[in-house]
């Protein structure tokens, strides 16, 4: 972030986004996967695995990657209505931003020499779209005896219905695909009729039917924000709903789901949740399954919360509330954003870009021998700027010297 390239690999990201999702074999979420593998039946002799990718951003193949985008731009007939520019004008963008992989660390450049860049905005639909050839490949010239029956994808993250003792041929056919040699898969079969895929845990029954979990590692310590932090409230039943959202959309079977409940009410009331504060949250999911029953309820709600736009302000208890009261009898509606945050007070992982390096920014050099100053304002690095006046000065055969040297970043 804040690279020369950081917007320009955002707007390519964009512009790219469109050509992903292309393959059958693509999940969305969580949600996605529970829907996918309803009515799924495991036979005799079968089981199921997963696979992933070790490092995939690192390890993308650029080159090969480049080809592809490029046939799926030429075959792109919607480009034109979202960019004026062509596959060729993005093809030398997208060239220019995989390439400038420059990083600072410690004071030293560094250059990372292949793969993606982490961080950077278009890293993930390209090492995306480099999966999806890689999975269509794989699946296509796998040998029939651990040709995988099903193969569901979550961006490197791979779950598959094969038969049994075929995992290690799989594998090894799997590391064969991209012949760069960059590309290696790990593997986990399942364990008991069980194995974790995203956060559901899927278990396969003695029938073959199989019913779905919720799934959390063995460290996860059902820790979540506490109700004494300084947060608005509906942040706080947020994160009651979500966990009650995640338990309807996951867990197939009504006991299992009464199990779960109780766990997150036990979870958050270690947090400092009140009991009321859990009803509400259950009484708002609820009702919003009601809701998606019922097609003409939801398009009243749609037209009533039509709003004017949207304000960011800081959280400050009982005053934000108050502001925004008075947004929405404006019909503006409001975001809360916490301002102290421990990340935001002790977190500083980047290397600090010394002050003459440092662009866009309103500067004040003051005079030597008067009172006075000059304000000025560049887009360049800052000391570029500064030996410019330091010439001028010099010609001049003044003896106006630069001494006092105020920097304001400026504000987007």
């Amino acid at each position: 972030m804040g690279s020369i390239g950081y917007q320009t690999s955002k707007a390519l990201a964009e512009i790219l986004s469109p050509i992903m999702g292309k393959s059958e074999h693509h999940v969305i979420n969580s949600k996605h996967l529970a829907e996918e593998l309803s009515g799924v039946l495991v036979e005799e002799g079968e089981i199921f695995n997963s696979h992933d990718v070790v490092a995939l951003f690192t390890n993308t193949p650029i080159q090969e990657t480049m080809e592809i985008i490029r046939e799926r731009l030429e075959e792109d007939t919607t480009l034109s209505n979202r960019t004026n520019l062509t596959a060729s004008d993005i093809m030398g963008l997208l060239e220019f931003i995989l390439t400038t992989t420059y990083f600072k660390f410690r004071g030293v450049i560094y250059r990372q020499r292949f793969g993606a860049a982490m961080g950077s905005p278009v890293s993930a639909i390209i090492a995306y779209l480099f999966m999806e050839w890689l999975e269509k490949k794989a699946i296509a010239t796998a040998p029939l005896e651990c040709k995988p029956r099903l193969w569901r994808r979550y961006v490197d993250d791979v779950l598959e219905i094969i038969k049994k003792d075929t995992t290690e041929q799989l594998t090894e056919h799997l590391n064969t695909v991209d012949t760069t040699g960059n590309i290696k898969f790990t593997y986990e079969e399942e364990c008991d009729g069980k194995i974790p895929f995203l956060d559901t845990l899927i278990v396969r029954k003695e029938d073959g039917t199989v019913k779905l979990l919720v799934y959390r590692k063995k460290t996860h310590t059902d820790q979540y924000l506490n109700f004494d932090s300084q947060h608005p409230l509906h942040q706080k039943i947020g994160v009651i709903r979500t966990l009650l959202d995640r338990m309807h959309s996951i867990v197939t079977e009504d006991e299992d789901k009464k199990e779960e409940e109780s766990r997150i009410e036990k979870a958050v009331t270690n947090c400092g949740y009140p009991k009321w504060a859990f009803d509400k949250a259950k009484q708002q999911v609820e009702g919003k399954a009601e809701l998606v029953k019922s097609k003409g309820e939801q398009k009243n709600t749609t037209q009533e919360t039509e709003t004017k736009g949207m304000v960011v302000i800081p959280y400050v208890e009982g005053l934000s509330e108050k502001l925004q009261r008075i947004f929405r009898k404006h019909k503006i509606s409001v975001a809360m954003k916490p301002h102290n945050t421990l990340k935001r007070l002790l977190v500083h992982p980047k290397d600090k870009v010394d002050t003459i390096k440092t662009s866009g920014v309103v500067y004040e050099i003051g005079c030597k021998g008067c009172d006075k100053s000059y304000i000025g304002e560049t887009g360049r690095p800052f000391g570029v700027r500064l030996k410019e006046h330091q010439k001028d000065a010099e010609k001049s055969q003044t003896e106006n010297t630069p001494e006092k040297i105020e920097l304001y970043q400026l504000r987007n």
